[in-house]
């Protein structure tokens, strides 16, 4: 199995405040600082999408590629790589745990593989920037209410 790099953070907000910034794919340009693009490319029936193309520029690692979305109930979202030029993975969680009191601990769990020889350790860090930035992003939008 490969390995993945995981981080949570407490976010002053419920649980569905902060989904609902996570399932808003098209102004991920406005918070996430790697994700430069997004388009969401079809949707089940509750409207939540279920194939999403973005273009990423993480340093490291650049690319456009097409995600599916897994939604379990109301508190996590998965997702894997369906096509890239650059990955041959790119399989991540969001969960959700209410802690009470409007505070939500968020979860990010990432695994990144690419096409071009990349030493594991570099992998990792790249995982790590976009964990890191995509959390304290998320953390940022929405308390700031945006």
């Amino acid at each position: 199995m490969a390995e993945h790099t995981s981080s949570s953070i407490t976010i002053e907000a419920a649980p569905a405040d902060v989904m609902g910034v996570i399932a808003d794919f098209a102004r991920y340009p406005e918070w996430t600082g790697e994700v430069k693009e997004a388009e969401v490319l079809s949707s089940d029936d509750a409207g939540r999408a279920e194939k999403v193309r973005l273009l990423l520029d993480a340093g490291a690692i650049k690319d456009d590629h097409t995600l599916a979305y897994t939604w379990t109930g109301d508190n996590e979202v998965s997702w894997t790589l369906v096509k890239s030029q650059m990955l041959r993975s790119l399989d991540g969680s969001y969960l959700l745990k209410a802690l009470g009191g409007d505070r939500t601990e968020v979860t990010y769990q990432l695994t990144v593989d690419v096409k071009i020889p990349m030493l594991g350790m570099i992998k990792r860090k790249a995982e790590k920037v976009i964990i890191d930035r995509a959390l304290a992003g998320l953390k940022q939008r929405v308390e700031s209410g945006a």
